[in-house]
């Protein structure tokens, strides 16, 4: 033993790794996985991550269903995805196993919890024999069997612990082995381990035992199996964290906020994947943020809009199915022509649907779920960190245009996270609200500016600024209740214009890429990381292929049908039937598009997409 531990270690470098813990969904997976995310980020490697989780509280241990993943894919140079095949795979069970084996690379790494691999257990795993390792046909890997349950219970057998706590801990030890295989320092999680548990000492001091046991044992592996390093990228100077979607959107409207000179107000229910939002902003009342949690979605999104109409800048956060309950405040709020931000967090439906999954099927219900003529604004965010920067352009379209505005984001980018450069806040654009502050002559609540057709935002209190809006038709001079036909005609045009004018202070539509391509992929959403990836190896193998990512959906781009009618094939590319092709299709029904589509819960792998557009190109 001793000889051993005295070798030296082989150590490999590599440019990039892609690494998955995964086990029961009790086993602590997420946080183990986003301590090694943190731990690389701050080493300077960038990353992106994808935590995979069942959708109960606790789902049925040992079970396929009960599996609880987290990838991340670590690199030396840009990383915009993560990762379609796992160089390590953690398995603390014959489950994960099980789930998660198919997604390993030949030649990978497996490192599984062997105590874990018994009878019961593998039967319950969906195994027919009695060896899950020999039915992997895992002949192309290395295969690391740690008792990891029994050396965390020798490990604390003198720290005075309960079982349950004691196999709790068995996740930290997993962690120090794999900090053990990519050179990567502890001090991170021991600080987090201190701060996190510092009302309970003796936790403390079982999980940091337990941790630098699992990278110790490691040091004894190290005759047998090399290590890797994977040096820092080249990145920006700055501060950096690490964000995921959620968080970068709370950030995104506090930051609109300030900019604003507005206070900030959430009015939200909670509902998976939005959820973390709402308690990200409840936290910030030393910001100035306020938010109410209401009874349900419709109240969410009606506390909200009075905040609007008091002079707040508004929003409501959802997913799916919480939006459809919210369309009748939606439909108020383009009638009423009152900012408003409503963020959709989408996820696997119909119905409760897959509620911990990703898909990007709401497009059409964020451009048409309401009764009658009723346009809002609909943008996208494609990664985690600019979540942060789509939240801060819907706040100040919403404000500067007095108008709905929803924001798409989904699960994938929710939970991802991405290393994110604290920006300075003068980076952004200013943010100016239209607000009257005295009565001039001719004033009515609804006289617009001739450019924009934006309305003035009198807030209640002011002096001779009295009004009245709501859910019925205005008068298009005085905003006085009309049911008059040509006035109502005349109303539906002007909203519809007012959103469309919008157009003209967007960025143009970028192309990616080979701009003389032969094919252009398009995509929209969390897919742009997976699209940018397979159109970059393509062009790097001699193929011609462009990128062209929507952010802005309604409205479009100025340039958008100048961008599409270049190219002879286009291929969109969604997380669901083909919305937004229908959408194009219905625009501009000229050119022609071809479709690839997935819906599973996942998101694309950069393979799977390199094949299909090679497919298009040869044909």
């Amino acid at each position: 033993m001793y000889l051993t531990m005295m070798q030296k270690t082989k150590v490999i470098e590599r440019e990039e790794v892609v690494v998955r813990f995964s086990g029961d969904s009790g086993d602590g997976m997420q946080l183990t996985g986003s301590l090694f995310s943190n731990t690389s980020a701050v080493y300077g490697n960038d990353i992106s991550t994808f935590p995979d989780f069942p959708s109960e509280i606790r789902a049925p241990q040992g079970t396929i269903g009960g599996v609880s993943g987290f990838q991340v894919h670590i690199g030396s140079g840009d990383v915009h995805t993560p990762g379609d095949q796992t160089d390590v795979l953690v398995a603390m069970n014959p489950a994960a196993l099980k789930a998660n084996g198919k997604f390993m690379k030949p030649g990978g790494i497996l490192i599984v919890d062997i105590d874990s691999f018994d009878e019961k257990s593998i039967v319950k795993a969906g195994y027919q024999t009695e060896d899950p390792l020999a039915e992997e046909h895992l002949g192309d890997y290395y295969v690391i069997k740690v008792p990891i349950t029994s050396l965390t219970k020798e490990s604390l057998k003198e720290m005075g612990l309960d079982a349950k706590s004691i196999l709790r801990s068995k996740n930290m030890f997993a962690l120090g082995l794999v900090c053990w295989l990519f050179n990567r320092p502890l001090e991170y999680t021991q600080t987090y381990i201190r701060n996190k548990f510092a009302k309970k000492p003796q936790i403390v001091d079982a999980n940091l035992k337990v941790l630098q046991d699992g990278y110790d044992y490691g040091m004894i592996l190290e005759a047998v199996t090399p290590s890797y390093h994977i040096q820092p990228a080249d990145i920006e100077k700055g501060f950096y964290r690490n964000l995921n979607g959620n968080t970068a959107v709370a950030w995104g409207f506090i930051a609109a906020a300030e900019k604003s000179g507005l206070e900030l107000f959430l009015g939200s229910y909670p509902i998976t994947p939005a959820t973390e939002i709402l308690q990200e902003l409840s936290g910030r009342k030393d910001l100035g943020v306020k938010v109410f949690q209401a009874e349900d979605e419709i109240a969410g999104i009606c506390s909200a809009l009075g905040a609007s109409f008091a002079g707040r800048l508004a929003l409501t956060t959802t997913s799916g199915p919480g939006f459809a309950l919210k369309a009748e405040a939606i439909g108020l709020a383009v009638m009423a022509e009152l900012p408003l931000v409503i963020v959709d967090v989408q996820r696997g439906g119909p119905s409760t649907g897959l509620p911990t999954k990703t898909e990007q099927s709401d497009l059409f219900q964020a451009l048409y779920g309401r009764n009658g003529e009723s346009p809002a604004v609909v943008i996208v965010a494609s990664t985690p960190v600019n979540c942060f920067d789509y939240a801060y352009m819907a706040a100040k379209i919403a404000v500067e245009h007095m108008t709905p505005v929803i924001l798409l984001t989904d699960g994938f980018l929710a939970n991802g996270t991405q290393p994110w450069r604290i920006p300075d806040l003068s980076e952004f654009p200013a943010i100016v609200p239209p607000l009257v502050h005295q009565k001039k002559d001719g004033w009515y609540a609804y006289a617009r500016d001739a450019e924009s057709l934006v309305r003035g935002w009198a807030v209640p209190g002011t002096p001779g600024l009295q009004h009245r809006i709501g859910g019925l038709e205005k008068d298009y001079f005085t905003g006085a209740l009309s049911h008059d036909g040509p006035n109502h005609q005349k109303m539906v045009d002007t909203r519809e214009a007012k959103v469309q004018k919008i157009a003209d202070s967007l960025p143009p539509l970028e192309i990616l890429g080979n701009e003389d391509a032969d094919l252009l992929v398009i995509g929209w959403g969390g897919t742009f990381g997976h699209l940018h990836t397979a159109v970059a190896r393509l062009n790097e193998q001699g193929y011609r292929v462009a990128q062209a990512h929507f952010h802005y959906i309604n409205p479009m781009p100025l340039n958008t049908y100048e961008v599409l009618k270049r190219y002879k094939k286009i291929v969109v590319c969604e997380l669901n039937l083909g919305q937004l092709a229908g959408y194009l299709r219905m625009k501009f029904p000229d050119i022609q598009y071809a479709q690839f589509n997935k819906v599973q819960g996942l998101p694309f792998t950069s393979a799977e997409l390199v094949d299909n557009f090679k497919k298009m190109l040869e044909d």
